[in-house]
């Protein structure tokens, strides 16, 4: 496994398989982390286990050559995000990635407010699929019909909320700390949220910070990567 603790990539054979940890930077999408490394190490199959939005940042469990055999075992790993919900705000996208389309009061929240809502989104719960997700109707992402303002039905799917922690209140904006299961939505857990409030809210920040029991502390940057595999060639070529 390639993580910040390792310092030379002598040992490793990407062909044979590979779990690389990345710190994904923000507005970069998972397919660049994918094809950005794809071309450093000048292997074919490499693949991530489990996307983040453009908007996210954090890690990204990435896999190469036989390793991406791997990949489904890793993305049924429980994830856990930390972020920031800002409440008042609704946006197609339930994100910031789209325009502001309503804002409403959200001063008279309270502390317990906050906690009595919180409590809802625990165990298993059913939740239906943004129409800015990369998930798909009859062959076709949902982002690229809603880019289109075309809104189609959904069917909602069960995912399991571990823990749902308020870390910090500075209204409007609610810190926070989610721990589930694959294939949750944490813009939709915001939304929902913020409409159970009778406020609305939106997704403002977001970073994934563990795995299974690979954390962030351990991922590289991408630019840390690359230095690694600079290094390497250097040394070849010695």
């Amino acid at each position: 496994m390639i993580t910040k603790k390792t310092h030379n990539l002598s040992d490793c054979d990407f062909n044979s398989g590979e779990v690389i940890l990345i710190n994904k930077p923000y507005k970069w999408t998972s397919f660049k982390v994918v094809s950005f490394i794809r071309r450093l190490i000048n292997v074919k199959k490499v693949g991530h286990a489990g996307t983040l939005d453009p908007f996210a940042e954090g890690l990204l469990i990435v896999c190469t050559g036989k390793k991406t055999k791997d990949i489904s075992q890793f993305q049924n790993l429980m994830k856990t995000y930390e972020g920031i919900i800002t409440l008042g705000k609704t946006t197609a996208s339930m994100d910031l990635e789209t325009e502001i389309i309503q804002e409403r009061p959200y001063e008279h929240i309270t502390a317990s407010d906050l906690e009595n809502t919180k409590r809802k989104f625990l165990g298993e719960i059913e939740q239906i699929p943004p129409m800015y997700s990369a998930a798909k109707k009859k062959g076709v992402r949902l982002y690229e019909l809603a880019r289109k303002g075309k809104t189609v039905q959904r069917e909602p799917k069960k995912i399991f909320i571990h823990d749902f922690k308020i870390i910090k209140v500075d209204l409007p904006n609610v810190h926070f700390e989610i721990s589930c299961s694959k294939g949750t939505y944490i813009r939709v857990i915001a939304n929902d949220f913020g409409e159970s409030l009778g406020c609305g809210a939106v997704l403002s920040h977001l970073k994934r910070t563990r795995i299974g029991n690979f954390t962030i502390n351990d991922a590289l940057k991408v630019d840390d990567f690359k230095k690694l595999m600079s290094r390497e060639l250097v040394l070849e070529k010695q």
